[in-house]
This record gives C-alpha cells, structure tokens and sequence, in this order.
C-alpha cells in the first residue's frame, strides 16, 4: 500500500528540490499536461514522461533548429522521456506497472478515456491507494460539455477571459502564448501538491479535475460578484484598468509605449510633480481616486499629452527618480538586455542532446532553502525507455525487446545513454 511517502526514484544524484523522491507518470500532450509535469521536474520530482513514438504535438510547435524543437527544449526539461503507442493493449499493461510505484499521475486524455483503458482511478487506486491522479480537460470530468473536445483557445473563450482581452473598439484578442493551458496547468500542479500534503495525513491519495475553462474563468474573479450584484457586464477596455485611474498605455515621442500606474492619492500627486502640472491637483475631476475614475478619458489625455513630448528612455528616468510605477512594454529583446532578468536568473541555459545547450525562462518561484534546478533540457523522443521500464520489477531485458519489436515501445537507437550528468542551469 502506498503511504506518505515518496517512491524510490531514478533520478540522478543532482536532482534538488522538495519534491525529490516523489515519481510523477506524464501521460499528457500540448502544454497543460507537460507544463504541469515541468513544474514538479523543475522542483525535483522524477517525471517520466510518455509520448508516441511520433513524439508529443509539442514538438510541432514554436521554432525549431534543424529538427530539434526550442519550445520541446524548454517544456520537456528535467523529464525522463519514453515512447509508448498507447493504442496497444500491451502499452497499457506497461502504464499500469509504472503507476504501481507512482505519486502522481497526469493525463489530459477527454474524460473516459482512461476507463475503456481500464486505467479509470477505481482501478488504479485499489492497486496504488496514495495515487495523485491529475486529469486535464476542456470542460472537466461530468457536465453536459465534458465531451467536448478541449482545447485552451475554446475553453478561454467560453471563460469569458477572453471577452475581456483587446481593445474596445476590435474584436476580443488573444495572447500570443497559450495563457490558458499554462493557468491550468499551474493549477494542477497546486492540487497536486495539496494532495501530497493530505496524504501525508491520510495515506490516501485522490483524483486533481483540472478544468481549461475553469481556470480561465477563475481570473475573472472581480467580475462575478459586480454581474451577481449589480448586473454589469464587463467589456475589453485596452490598456486600461477600470476603476484604476491613471493605470493605461501612453504613447510617447519616438514611436514607443509606456504604462504608468498612478490611482492611489500619493502616487498621483508625485505623477503630477514629474509632469509638472500642479494645477490638475486642483482640478475637480481628478481631485481624488473615485472622481479620477469617472473621468478616465480626461485623465488620459492630459497624461498622453505630457508623454508624447518626450523619448521613452527620458520618460523612464523621470518617473524612476519621482518613484511612480512605470515601464516600457518589453519585447523579447528587451528581455535578453535587461540586467535584472540576469541577475534573478530567469534565463539560463541547460545541456540538450540535440542543440548542444538550450535558453530557457528560469524557474518560478524561488524557494530558499529548497530551490528547483534546471538538469537538462527536454530530450528526444524514446530517450529514456529502457531505463526506466529496465527498472521495473516485472519486466525483463526480453521483454521490452519483445515489447519493442511488437511496436509498443520505442528506445532511440543512437541515443547515448546517461553516460554523464547534465551541467545545471546557469545564467547566459
């Protein structure tokens, strides 16, 4: 019986973090299952992570040098990977042996997949009691849309986020990442852990049902109670923040954008003194928040106007020294030169098999005494197969031969093993 606490794991002897010894089974594709899974990699957890012998339909996405995917580079990292074709019956046996001696497991399968698989949690529960299973899905697993096919950008729309993103004047926008899958991956990755720590209690483990559109909906928390109460609908409004005025987008000389963020009464009045406009503290529209946000155009134009007069670099530098939250909107560029994403290590590199080292965001959050690591980046397909199904007691060195001829598992061939440790993250 599986109790509180963690499975033997193959990891290597860098691995750090507080969730080393715990063993997570990925059975997931896209982003929200893997970016779950990489959050508990990055934080020590041995994640193995199954994929078609075709690879998973992350690696199609994003940039690519050659045939190595950059995105897979950077979702993948710190993850065992092996090659199932979970089609074949005898896949399925090879699944259900790793969840014998698992702490977690995600899939993002439609909802009652895993049971015509037999791998339903009634199932795998009574043959691993402390199982986590993490389910990802469109719509979660009951509910007249549970069927649905569930994608992040269709989920995010029926959330409503989405009604809320893009100007006013345009049709609703969409973040250029795919914000939705992320949300909920970040969420699963909480309840998981929210399930380790009751099992700590209980030696029980417990299903995690992690909804896209749950996720997406649940960031639009000030605008439930205010149609509840009030019957307002909420509509796109640019750059701005309703209610929080001056908090907008305004143009400035060269061509450029700046946010500045200046609602409450002290730091509209060091705003003001930058600006060098004392006579809008005066001015009865703008004489305390409340009056500020009922005049938002007015606000904006007076603030725009000021902006426009100056270059970008010169506005910064005003508004740091009158110490009023601003910033220009960053670029990825303005990523890679800006000092304080170095110094916070948000972009280091890690070892990859195929792109020789590979540049990735940095981990979020930092703990301080138990940090994650970056051990390596996200590696081919099938890399790791036959070690970690070698490591099972029930299969033998014939057997996944078998299982390899028969198309149920795949092992790169030129694949050079784990002759040596990955070089940690550092800092480009």
């Amino acid at each position: 019986m599986t109790t509180a606490s963690p499975k033997p794991t193959g990891q290597t002897s860098g691995s750090s973090g507080p969730l080393v010894g715990f063993r997570v089974i990925e059975l997931s594709s896209t982003v929200a299952g893997p970016f779950c899974g990489r959050l508990l990699a990055d934080f020590g957890a041995d994640v193995v992570k199954i994929e078609p012998a075709e690879g998973d339909a992350v690696r199609l996405m994003g940039e690519k040098v050659g045939d190595a995917s950059l995105y897979a580079a950077s979702i993948l990292r710190n993850k065992r990977l092996i090659a199932l074709d979970m089609r074949r019956q005898g896949a399925q046996h090879v699944l259900r042996e790793l969840l014998r001696e698992a702490d977690i497991f995600i899939e993002n399968f439609r909802p009652g997949t895993m049971e015509k698989w037999g791998l339903g949690y009634d199932v795998l529960s009574v043959e691993n009691p402390g199982l986590v299973m993490v389910r990802i899905s469109g719509y979660g697993q009951n509910g007249p849309y549970s069927q649905r096919p569930g994608y992040g950008v269709t989920s995010e729309a029926i959330s409503g986020l989405r009604d809320l993103t893009g100007d006013p004047d345009r049709p609703p926008a969409r973040v250029a990442t795919s914000l939705t899958d992320y949300i909920t991956g970040l969420y699963a990755a909480f309840g998981a852990t929210l399930a380790l720590l009751e099992r700590l209690r209980s030696g029980m483990g417990q299903v995690i049902d992690a909804a896209l559109y749950e996720s997406a909906f649940s960031f639009i928390e000030p605008h439930i109670p205010a149609f509840a109460a009030l019957g307002t609908i909420a509509t796109r409004a640019g750059g701005r923040l309703p209610g929080h005025v001056p908090n907008n987008l305004y143009p400035t000389a060269d061509g450029r954008y700046i946010q500045i963020v200046a609602a409450s009464d002290s730091i509209f009045r060091r705003l003001i003194g930058a600006m060098r406009r004392e006579d809008l503290l005066i001015d009865r529209r703008f004489a305390t928040p409340a009056d500020r946000a009922r005049h938002p155009d007015a606000m904006d134009t007076e603030i725009a106007a000021w902006t426009t007069g100056k270059n970008l670099a010169e506005l910064e530098d005003i508004l740091a020294k009158a110490d009023v939250p601003a910033a220009r909107i960053y670029n990825i560029a303005d990523i890679f030169a800006d000092p304080h994403f170095r110094a916070r290590s948000m972009l280091p590199s890690a070892a990859s098999v195929e792109l020789g080292r590979a540049t990735m965001a940095g981990i979020v959050p930092k703990l301080s005494r138990t940090p994650g690591a970056i051990n390596w980046a996200g590696r081919p397909v099938g890399e790791d197969t036959r070690d970690v199904l070698g490591a099972l007691r029930t299969l033998r060195a014939a057997d996944i031969d078998r299982l390899e001829q028969a198309g149920v598992v795949f092992q790169r061939r030129e694949s050079t093993g784990n002759q040596a440790t990955p070089e940690k993250d550092r800092t480009n």
